[in-house]
């Protein structure tokens, strides 16, 4: 099985696994690549499997990622997919040994993940991780939690930064955070702009532009943070249904 490291060299001709094609008008591809190639520049690594699917695994140095955790000297994973007819024949494993390797040369502590005790969306199988070794560093509630994999048993442990502990915020109303580290946020956050715009609601939109913003964030879940009244909501891309949905469910 033949992995591909996307490179500034490569990264226009290759697709990017999450989003191979999209509809006439829509710009996915084009957000999620050119957020990759700054982050190529901080050391960012996307591996996937030579094939048409969705079979990759991104991670970066803590120091650049774009997450608020306390992980200095670790190696944070972005996102870990093995999807459809390619689960269950050993390429997790084959990817993940990847991330260890390319951390150990590198002369990092560990790696690090957020996922979560039961499969939620858009969070890497906190089961498969822990059967493969890592352990839990910190928590988030009763659902969240932030895993890692130390390469020496004394290393320190990492954690959620205090500013995200509570994913709570001061601001009434409907609030969201997000960035360009998954292609869908640009197209579902202008979707459900002009839902709220219909209905007279006024949804502020607080998009993240560089690591230091990121990494000062009201929660974890940087690449998308639904805010209601001041607390968490979810970090799954809401689409129109789910987010009249919610908009209902609240008398809104």
């Amino acid at each position: 099985m033949e992995i591909i490291k996307i490179t500034e060299d490569n990264i226009d001709k290759e697709h990017i696994c999450c989003v191979i094609t999209e509809k006439k008008g829509e710009s996915c591809i084009k957000s999620k690549k050119d957020w990759l190639k700054e982050r190529l520049k901080d050391g960012l690594i996307f591996k996937k499997l030579n094939v048409r699917g969705k079979v990759f695994i991104e991670y970066i140095p803590a120091e650049k990622a774009w997450y608020p955790f306390n992980a200095n000297g670790y190696m944070v994973i972005n996102c870990f997919w093995v999807s459809g007819r390619y689960k269950g024949k050993g390429i997790s494993n084959l990817l993940l040994n990847e991330c260890i390797k390319d951390s150990k040369l590198q002369g990092k502590k560990g790696i690090v993940v957020l996922s979560s005790k039961k499969k939620i969306p858009y969070l890497s199988d906190g089961n498969h991780l822990k059967y493969k070794g890592f352990k839990v560093a910190d928590t988030l509630g009763s659902q969240y939690e932030l895993l890692y994999l130390p390469f020496k048993e004394d290393e320190k442990v990492p954690t959620i930064k205090s500013c995200a502990k509570e994913c709570k915020i001061l601001e009434k109303g409907l609030k969201l955070y997000y960035s360009n580290q998954c292609p869908y946020t640009d197209k579902y956050v202008k979707i459900i702009k002009k839902i709220a715009d219909s209905r007279g609601l006024n949804l502020e939109i607080n998009k993240y532009e560089n690591a230091k913003q990121a990494q000062n964030a009201p929660s974890p879940f940087t690449t998308y943070s639904f805010f209601f009244n001041g607390n968490f909501v979810t970090n799954e891309i809401l689409t129109e249904k789910k987010f009249i949905k919610f908009l209902d469910e609240n008398n809104l």
